[in-house]
């Protein structure tokens, strides 16, 4: 792999810190291919006659490859990647001939497999214009792109980058701007396997909106959706950043918490509570937004996937909402 002497390391993005938190608001690390993304490489391979072509997201350690032909690689360290380098520019990062560029001619990637000569990456941008990695062509002997090609690597790059717009559209409540179910189930399935294999404590809470269609036949549909906004937003105020917030669909959301038991969850839905009703009050809201929910700690005996948490948590919300409207029901006789 060669002896590194001049190889330089890509430096870390300014804004590092934020561009990991889109990446990771993507949901897509470390999913299946797909063919959407795939269709894109096979273009950029026979348009520009190359072996590799790479969707490569790059990641705090690594740069992950969302579609990849050409090599059997799935993720190579970032220390070493000529993507890294990329995102850190805004135009085509093009290398001719890595072997007789100092910056790369000892790196591992060219020194041994894939033998990297040529490289052309074009930085993806998230929807919110943070660059979280490149659509990249590779090829074993030196080349160069004019300024025709680089166009089309361009336009390949913003095939990717409508591809990732939709992929985040796919997994965010369009209302709330929250994780929806289905980006719900992804990151939270991947968590619950990280909390069995490290043992670590985890529960669930599922909420339901008391008397939300009131409020809809009262004030109309257009405050009913600014009230499951406002209801989200204050869940997003009230948990951690750790806490994963979404809503499952109509008035329905739910939080999953990693290493917090129930005890601490009551005590944050409690103080939710409290701010919840404080910013109705302080909002002059014309109605009252309450909920009923259900708490449950995960048992890897009993609950083998997320969804199962969720149905016991929302057995459990249903036996409160009933509890409450009973106690209502008394209280009117």
């Amino acid at each position: 792999m060669g002896t590194r002497i001049n190889m330089q390391s890509p430096s870390t993005p300014d804004n590092e810190a934020h561009r990991l938190a889109t990446l990771k608001s993507l949901n897509i690390l470390d999913t299946e291919a797909e063919e959407r993304f795939d269709r894109i490489t096979r273009m950029a391979r026979k348009l520009f006659q190359v072996p590799i072509a790479l969707v490569s997201l790059v990641d705090e350690n690594r740069q992950w490859f969302k579609s990849c032909f050409g090599i059997d690689a799935t993720e190579t360290p970032r220390d070493i990647s000529f993507c890294g380098h990329a995102i850190l520019g805004n135009e085509v990062f093009n290398i001719p001939d890595a072997s007789q560029d100092t910056r790369f001619a000892d790196n591992p990637l060219v020194t041994g497999a894939p033998n990297v000569r040529f490289y052309a990456g074009r930085p993806l941008k998230a929807p919110n214009g943070d660059k979280i990695g490149t659509l990249c062509i590779i090829d074993q002997e030196p080349r160069n792109l004019d300024d025709e090609d680089l166009i089309i690597l361009d336009d390949l790059a913003a095939m990717v980058e409508q591809e990732l717009s939709a992929v985040q559209q796919a997994s965010i409540d369009e209302l709330t701007q929250i994780s929806n179910r289905r980006g719900f189930h992804q990151i939270a399935e991947h968590s619950l396997q990280v909390c069995k294999r490290q043992n670590i404590p985890a529960c669930l809470a599922f909420f339901d909106l008391d008397s939300f269609k009131p409020i809809n036949d009262q004030f109309g549909h257009k405050e009913g959706d600014n009230a499951l906004r406002f209801f989200a937003e204050q869940l997003q105020l009230a948990f951690r950043e750790t806490d994963l917030v979404a809503r499952i669909g109509g008035d329905e959301f739910t939080v999953f918490f990693i290493n917090t038991s129930t005890d601490l969850a009551n005590a944050f839905v409690e103080r939710f509570t409290s701010q919840l009703e404080e910013a109705t009050q302080t909002d002059k809201r014309p109605y009252k937004i309450s909920f009923s929910y259900g708490l449950v700690d995960y048992d890897s005996k009993r609950h083998h996937s997320i969804n199962e948490l969720m149905i016991a948590a929302d057995k459990i919300m249903y036996q409160h909402k009933q509890e409450k409207n009973q106690r209502k029901h008394l209280s009117s006789l």
